[in-house]
């Protein structure tokens, strides 16, 4: 059985799952942890969240079993959060597309990487 998530009326695991992503700073949380694990000031950091949405998130991530916490290496996608995260790559490719038709909207945010150590601003 699919647990409803809040805000969820149906219980369908695809309406579900898009509550869920739908949550501000989920898919933000899900794309800085693609490349490696974080500890959550990193995380937290990095996506420029208030300790406690980013903590909210977390919690909700791991219930989904989307993310776990490694208690060595900091927050982590689980084996089905990565599998999540493959089928959101086409995704980015569009958006690089799209954005490269109108770059100045886009300039500011426009970074498909992520570089140690500088934090990225808010979405």
């Amino acid at each position: 059985m699919v647990k409803r998530v809040r805000g969820s009326r149906t219980g369908r695991p695809i309406m579900v799952l898009l509550d869920l992503l739908g949550r501000r700073w989920t898919l933000r949380i899900l794309w800085e942890l693609r490349e490696a694990p974080l500890r959550f000031r990193e995380l937290q950091g990095l996506i420029g969240a208030s300790p406690t949405i980013v903590n909210t998130r977390l919690a909700e991530l791991r219930a989904a079993r989307l993310v776990e916490l490694d208690e060595a290496t900091g927050y982590r996608l689980t084996a089905l959060g990565g599998e999540l995260l493959q089928l959101l790559l086409p995704l980015h490719v569009w958006s690089e597309k799209w954005a490269s038709l109108y770059p100045r909207p886009f300039a500011a945010s426009a970074s498909p990487t992520r570089r140690a150590g500088s934090p990225r601003g808010r979405r």
